[in-house]
């Protein structure tokens, strides 16, 4: 019998039957899941989507028996014939690894740092082996060990087995994770997330290593995910879900052509695609040079010194651009691109080492803090995650309200009447600025620190990845925000994202960085309709849309560019 069957004879690797969990909380019990049952079959793909809090992260934890103490649970969670929900501690361990694995959403977290990559994915191997009365030695743990990191695309695993986490790059720490997670050939893999953290083309890479999986060795997915792209791209039925309960079912194909709730319409209607609703429709080049310029790169050049006599590393190597005044700059690229370097050399957070870098006028090269600090509250700056930008201690009023007593020392009257504007202006009821950061929603937290950002109506504005840590529907909502308050403010924005859809919506001229170099600038509709980079074409055509036959359409075009 195959290992991914169901000994009972459904044909099942994994049958959730009205599955229940409530957290005890001191206000009372909480329900995180109310009444799901799902099923998945031997080499099959389902996805499970929707937004933060519809219970969909709880349902993946339950499967691997890894929710709270505070949590819970009833009905049933039945894989190989054994309810995880209630079989003992020992026996749970067991399953754990061998007939299911989780590949958690951020590999740097989930990787040990002190231990070597071979060391971490062979002690899952020994752990079931003593768990089971046998052996296994230290050479066979690392050959298993060895074949996993090959099964899963990393170069030379024979040697790179000896290499710790940092030695690797984000795509291949996520091969890692799932390395680990395959050590035990496991029928089925629960995957959460598996894909946010990572750059368009590393996240097409990872989607096919788990397509390879599932076609080449029926490995079973569960996929949890926020991103109708990676859906589209991946999965073969997907289950919608909404405060705790599923709402809908379907294929893949079914349900992104016919959706039949309302709440999956909006979700799909929420995600952006490239080549709608640009910004840059209807602008042209002449307008862009005859705006007064804010931001002038000529040669940029930001260089980080080596140790102990080893080499430099450039960040930035000879960049050249203009950010003129009412106008978004998308800046795109990869990880290690040297964007958000630039984003924070333009903020005087980094210092430049060569070429030219102005900023409202004031040369960034050799920059002196006490000339320089007069220009800060020009500058706004949204950060990427705004939990860990504000203070927890602090309301979201004084939070909000610290750049504006640093800068111009109002009376606490003005400064709560000004908070309670920027607030309402981005939405939120001026009441919130007597909550604390951890009250309010990821999508209601990123709108307070545009406001935190907005308080001293800067000229500029800095917005670096402000919309990547959202569901797909709260990012829609925050990039109309930004567009809204953007034309009604009329403040110059560098935009700095991965995704280049976001950025299409948002930015009228588009930079794409690669390896610290700025290899393509243009008009937004020019860059993302017709790229002259090859990088920028491979960046497009990694970028998974929400259409299942459009993407298997790009997917086959992709691998043809990178062919050839």
């Amino acid at each position: 019998m195959s290992p991914n069957i169901d000994p009972r004879g459904t044909g099942h690797v994994l049958d959730i039957d009205h599955l229940r969990v409530t957290f005890a909380t001191d206000a009372g019990d909480v329900y995180a899941v109310k009444d799901v049952s799902l099923e998945v079959n031997p080499g099959e793909v389902v996805a499970i989507v929707g937004e933060s809090g519809s219970g969909k992260t709880v349902t993946a934890k339950t499967i691997l028996g890894l929710l709270p103490e505070t949590a819970i649970s009833s009905g049933a969670v039945l894989i190989n014939g054994n309810n995880v929900i209630s079989v003992s501690p020992a026996k749970l361990r067991q399953i754990r690894g061998r007939d299911v694995a989780m590949v958690f959403q951020e590999p740097s977290t989930a990787l040990n740092p002190v231990f070597t990559v071979g060391w971490q994915i062979a002690e899952g191997i020994r752990a079931h082996a003593h768990g089971t009365g046998g052996r296994v030695s230290a050479k066979e743990a690392k050959s298993r060990a060895i074949d996993a990191l090959r099964k899963v695309g990393i170069p030379d695993p024979e040697n790179r087995v000896d290499y710790y986490p940092h030695q690797f790059s984000g795509g291949q720490k996520q091969r890692v994770v799932i390395a680990a997670a395959l050590a035990l050939n496991p029928g089925l893999i629960v995957a959460d997330e598996p894909t946010t953290a990572l750059d368009v083309t590393v996240q097409a890479e990872i989607l096919q290593l788990l397509r390879d999986l599932r076609d080449k060795y029926g490995t079973s997915i569960v996929l949890i995910t926020h991103n109708m792209g990676v859906v589209a791209d991946l999965a073969d039925r997907v289950v919608v879900m909404y405060q705790g309960d599923v709402v809908e079912e379907a294929t893949a194909k079914v349900l992104f052509a016919e959706p039949k709730q309302e709440y999956t319409r909006k979700l799909l209607a929420a995600v952006p695609h490239l080549g709608r609703n640009s910004a840059s429709e209807g602008m042209t080049a002449r307008a862009h040079q005859d705006r007064k310029v804010l931001v002038e790169a000529k040669g940029l050049t930001i260089e980080y010194p080596g140790r102990l006599g080893s080499p430099g590393f450039k960040a930035v190597d000879g960049v050249s651009f203009t950010l003129s005044e009412g106008e978004v700059f998308g800046l795109v690229g990869e990880s290690g691109s040297g964007k958000t370097t630039i984003g924070r050399a333009i903020a005087g957070l980094n210092r430049t080492t060569g070429g030219s870098l102005k900023v409202l006028d004031y040369e960034m090269l050799n920059l002196k803090e006490r000339t320089f600090k007069p220009l800060r509250k020009e500058i706004g700056f949204v950060f990427q995650d705004p939990a860990a930008s504000f203070n927890p201690q602090l309301t979201i009023g004084d939070c909000v309200a610290e750049p504006l007593i640093i800068h111009s020392n109002p009376t606490p009257a003005q400064a709560r009447k000004r908070v309670g504007e920027l607030l309402e202006s981005v939405q939120l009821p001026a009441s919130y600025a007597d909550r604390f950061p951890h009250e309010l929603s990821g999508g209601q937290r990123q709108r307070a620190s545009l406001a935190r950002a907005l308080i001293l109506n800067p000229k500029l504005l800095i917005a670096d990845e402000p919309t990547s840590a959202l569901d797909v529907s709260v990012q829609a909502v925050v990039l109309e925000l930004f567009k809204d308050i953007q034309s009604e403010f009329g403040f110059a924005a560098l935009f700095i994202s991965h995704d280049l859809a976001v950025v299409d919506i948002l930015s009228h001229w588009v930079g794409v960085l690669y390896k610290g170099k700025l290899v393509e600038q243009g008009l937004g509709t020019q860059v993302m309709g017709n790229p002259q980079h090859d990088y920028t074409r491979r960046l497009i055509a990694s970028l998974p849309v929400p259409d299942p036959d459009e993407q298997a359409r790009r997917r086959e075009a992709s691998r043809s560019l990178l062919a050839g």
